[in-house]
């Protein structure tokens, strides 16, 4: 069942928006050559718990981090640890805080140092494929028209959409209905009502779309090794232009 916020609910996710966004710029600023992704998930932590929230990925199913930092052709759920960032990495930070009863979602994907320019394009499609997307995600419109707009974005450039990982609504759960795919027909699923909120969440191989978990059940990769990038970002549907609670001010 799909929820419909009120507005006072729509007030609190707005306030958990805004701190997610901010744990996910904190994030991006720290994406450096000898970082580790580990060192970058405690300070998430720290920041995220400091202002009376928690961390919305900390054991939710198990996960054992607060932020998935997905390295290069890992495509999502790359669990932080000791390995030193390099130059030319390119790093998928994917966060949500829960403040207040409710939760806010977003990702983006950052240039270690100096990247190609191959690396730097398919950041950029990747971004830009999430804004083509919400064009559609307006009172009237449905469901699928976003991720169809998604899909043929990105698939003008040659890259890949994934399948097996869609967007959400998210509420006072971080999964709730709908699932929003990146990909598909457009004129199905449910019509796009005021006080829905969804994440809309892009994640774009360079290469073909398919890929594999690997043996922690956790981290994704492109199953041909190539590049990949995911951005995100948890938004309201209004009665105008949709509305983006993780406000994107990472750039």
């Amino acid at each position: 069942m799909i929820s419909i916020k009120s507005p006072r609910e729509i007030e609190k996710m707005r306030a958990a928006g805004r701190l997610t966004a901010q744990a996910r710029a904190l994030a991006g600023s720290l994406v450096r050559p000898g970082v580790t992704t580990l060192e970058i998930d405690r300070a998430v932590r720290k920041f995220i718990e400091s202002h009376g929230a928690k961390p919305s990925f900390l054991g939710y199913g198990g996960y054992p981090a607060s932020v998935c930092a997905s390295v290069n052709e890992v495509v999502i759920h790359g669990i932080p640890n000791h390995r030193k960032l390099e130059e030319g990495d390119i790093v998928s930070i994917d966060v949500g805080a829960y403040l207040d009863g409710f939760h806010g979602d977003c990702a983006a994907t950052f240039p270690c140092g100096e990247v190609s320019d191959e690396a730097r394009k398919l950041i950029e499609v990747t971004r830009q494929s999430f804004f083509e997307g919400i064009k559609f995600a307006r009172v009237g419109q449905r469901v699928s028209d976003v991720g169809h707009a998604v899909q043929q974005y990105v698939e003008s450039f040659g890259y890949g959409v994934v399948r097996d990982f869609v967007g959400h609504g998210v509420g006072s759960k971080m999964h709730e209905a709908p699932e929003v795919p990146n990909y598909g027909a457009a004129g199905h699923g449910a019509r796009f009502q005021p006080g829905m909120v969804i994440a809309v969440e892009p994640m774009v191989c360079a290469g073909d779309w398919h890929v594999r978990v690997l043996g922690d059940r956790w981290t994704t990769v492109s199953a041909d090794g190539s590049l990949t990038a995911h951005y995100e970002n948890t938004i309201l549907i209004t009665d105008g232009e949709p509305e983006i609670l993780t406000d994107p001010g990472e750039g």
